[in-house]
């Protein structure tokens, strides 16, 4: 039989932020003999991270929403380790930490049922912060110590994560112990146990999520911390010693709850009567009577004074929102106060009828953005559109585009009335997030590369960026589009906040299976794309680490071995110096329509519909040219670099959406033989549109106006059709032959 392991590590609940991978792979990454893993994984996303790890760990699938006492409970009915550790799916475990508790909690008593550990806190800015744990813990001393005795250890921070049970005593108590309440479980475990030790050695990290990402605490969750205290106060019985400690925490966290939470004043003042209570029922013989209570109490029965003390708490507020303007940077205080306009307008109500849209940084009509204005036209024409576009780009619009350039007075009336505010990236710090207005955040791909605060590791990427108001601008979303569950998670990760996922598709894709066999020859007409010809669409994306840009391919070259028959159609940040000089090898291939510079032809999507095949490195068209169902070349010459540099969400290498190609060379060859669309490139190509084209059906502006803009609910909204039911648009051959 195999010998019982001494620890089992129970990882448990859902992939918060995307944090469970880091925490599963740095335990695969430990020693871990004498100790088991099991995961009670919660929901899909948990369970496809945890199933990478089979057979090394036990994993057990939960389904979504199961809280984390039935995670815990499912955890620990698996392990069969002499101790249980609960490590929460959002948190971490410190190096070495696993082996070091086993290590101590084999050299226990059999009278000891807790050992207490040391923590490091972390946040999105940092991690390995120092926990005030640690001095109390070596202070206490001795490795079986009865609570009464060292009734101060109530007082180190109530995590599960910081103390290792002893198997039996939970079971014998796991009763008590199921609660979603974890401060109430940690708490109820040092006052049941017979004995405890402590190891002053950081044993685990606690991550305190964005208070932004998480959802409104309900009124009624401030009343259950004040019965949790009562539960833990009646559990304490006759032991003075702990009874007064838990006084003493109850009345501290009450203070904290009713200065901090932000209650309406009707819950408000339910939570300060109901402490009170608590407060002289429980207060202990000849104990202090809490000061703070009573001067609040004082307060309450005077409205104008409840009123002095909002306002204080007012103030106290206003003053850290200027010092933290002050820190993000002056300049946009100073941006505030000129806008006299602005401020003005804010003054005004808002107009339910005014919808402003902009995309690129006002670039023009494009885009998600672009596809949502023109159903929002068909489906709720009382909403007036109106595009923020430079200067430079207005003479492009398309006639009769109502518009206003950034800076502009009536720039600032739009921005402050409207109620819809649509964009593909941000607007500008200074905006403001009004009551009862809608920020929709459509982005503007599918992401390969790290984006928002994934690029913090990546010095490359993070040049320049301001993180901290990057998350004060992703707080005003209220609405963020995605094209497929990946997208999904990886906003959650990137931008934690508090957002509405609109899983309904990208509505620029939506073309891709409209648009007919009259419409694809259209654009290759305009494009001047001979009928039979072949047309490749080379679009490669930016290097953040580079200074300037690379030319990744010799054209000349490849149109040389591509032949006659073949167009290529160059999407680029620039196109070739020489191309500009009348002997360049460039020029004689654009004068013969070999060779089109499609850099500033907008928009992509027609690109998209005219070319027979799609040859790209990085760039998020691949997930939007997969749509239909055409053949994709990946030329990835410095995969490495631009994954060391850059950061990547998955390996392309392992799922590209057809053949690979690491040189000019392999790319001829591909294009020139059936590579390009084999049966193996179709079996890629079919993986890849399942897994990034999961809810572009055609349908999805059209979905997204009914949720956001006529508030139809999620449920009667038209369903996503699977991928294996869609028809996209007719390739250029087929559309020939129509």
């Amino acid at each position: 039989m195999p010998e019982t392991p001494e620890l089992s590590v129970v990882v448990h609940g859902p992939n918060v932020q995307d944090h469970l991978p880091a925490l599963l792979g740095s335990l695969a990454a430990q020693p871990l003999t004498g100790i088991e893993v099991v995961v009670a994984a919660v929901g899909d996303w948990a369970r496809e991270a945890a199933e990478r790890h089979v057979p090394a760990f036990t994993v057990l699938p939960l389904p979504d929403g199961a809280g984390d006492a039935a995670a815990r409970a499912a955890g620990a009915a698996r392990a069969s380790g002499r101790w249980l550790h609960f490590v929460h799916a959002r948190d971490a475990l410190p190096a070495g930490a696993p082996r070091t508790v086993a290590e101590h909690t084999a050299d226990l008593p059999e009278t000891v049922d807790v050992l207490l550990l040391d923590h490091v806190r972390g946040t999105w800015r940092t991690s390995g912060l120092p926990s005030p744990d640690g001095p109390r813990l070596a202070r206490a001393g001795g490795a079986a110590l009865a609570l009464d005795d060292r009734a101060a250890l109530l007082g180190l921070t109530p995590l599960l994560g910081n103390r290792a049970v002893r198997a039996g005593f939970w079971r014998n108590h796991e009763r008590l112990f199921t609660t979603d309440d974890e401060p109430f479980a940690a708490y109820a475990a040092l006052l049941l146990a017979d004995r405890v030790a402590c190891l002053p050695h950081p044993a685990y990290e606690v991550r305190a999520l964005r208070p932004e990402s998480l959802p409104p605490v309900a009124p009624e969750r401030h009343l259950a911390l004040v019965e949790r205290y009562e539960t833990l106060l009646d559990l304490a019985g006759d032991r003075p010693a702990a009874h007064a400690v838990l006084y003493d925490l109850m009345v501290r966290d009450c203070l904290r709850t009713f200065a901090r939470a932000g209650m309406p004043d009707g819950a408000r003042r339910a939570f300060f009567h109901r402490a009170s209570l608590a407060a002289r029922r429980h207060r202990p013989e000849g104990h202090p009577r809490p000061a703070g209570l009573e001067g609040l109490r004082r307060s309450l029965l005077e409205e104008d004074a409840c009123a002095r003390y909002r306002a204080l708490q007012t103030a106290h507020r206003t003053r850290r929102t200027v010092r933290a303007v002050a820190r993000t940077g002056r300049h946009r205080a100073g941006t505030l106060l000129r806008g006299l306009q602005y401020r003005r307008a804010l003054a005004e109500p808002v107009d339910p009828h005014l919808a402003v849209f902009s995309a690129y940084w006002a670039r023009g009509v494009a885009c998600n953005p672009a596809a949502i204005a023109a159903r929002l036209a068909g489906l709720a024409p009382s909403v007036h559109p109106v595009w923020v576009v430079t200067a430079a780009h207005a003479a492009l619009l398309p006639p009769g585009t109502d518009h206003v350039v950034p800076g502009t007075r009536r720039y600032w009336e739009v921005l402050a009335r409207a109620k819809y505010l649509v964009n593909n990236v941000n607007f500008p710090d200074a905006v403001v997030k009004r009551p009862g207005t809608v920020h929709l955040q459509t982005h503007h791909g599918t992401p390969l590369k790290r984006m928002g605060l994934d690029q913090m590791p990546y010095p490359a990427a993070a040049r320049g960026l301001d993180f901290q108001a990057l998350l004060e601008r992703v707080d005003r979303w209220d609405y963020s589009v995605s094209a497929n569950s990946h997208s999904t998670r990886m906003w959650q990760r990137a931008y934690p906040s508090r957002y509405v996922s609109l899983d309904h598709g990208y509505p620029r894709n939506d073309v891709y299976y409209s648009a007919g066999a009259a419409e694809v020859r259209a654009v290759r007409e305009r494009l001047g794309i001979a009928p039979g010809r072949r047309a490749v669409l080379y679009a490669p994306t930016h290097r953040d680490y580079e200074a300037g840009w690379t030319p990744r391919l010799d054209l000349a070259a490849l149109a040389d071995r591509l032949g006659e028959e073949t167009v290529l159609l160059v999407r680029a940040h620039y196109f070739y110096e020489s191309a500009a000089s009348p002997s360049s090898p460039l020029t004689g291939l654009r004068r013969a329509g070999r060779l089109i510079d499609v850099s500033s032809y907008d928009p992509v999507e027609e690109l998209c519909l005219a070319a027979d095949v799609l040859v790209t490195d990085y760039s998020s068209i691949m997930f939007d040219y997969a749509n239909l169902d055409r053949p994709i070349v990946i030329h990835a010459d410095d995969w490495e670099t631009y994954r060391t540099t850059r950061g990547v969400y998955f390996d392309l290498m392992a799922e590209a959406p057809g053949p690979v190609a690491r040189d000019q060379d392999r790319l001829a060859e591909i294009l020139t033989t059936d590579a390009w669309r084999d049966e193996r490139a179709a079996k890629a190509r079919a993986a890849f549109r399942r897994r990034f084209c999961e809810y572009d059906d055609g349908r999805a502006a059209e979905r997204v106006v009914r949720r956001v803009f006529l508030g139809e609910d999620e449920r009667t909204l038209p369903p996503v059709l699977p991928v294996e039911e869609r028809t996209p648009a007719p390739s250029p051959e087929e559309a020939t032959a129509s």
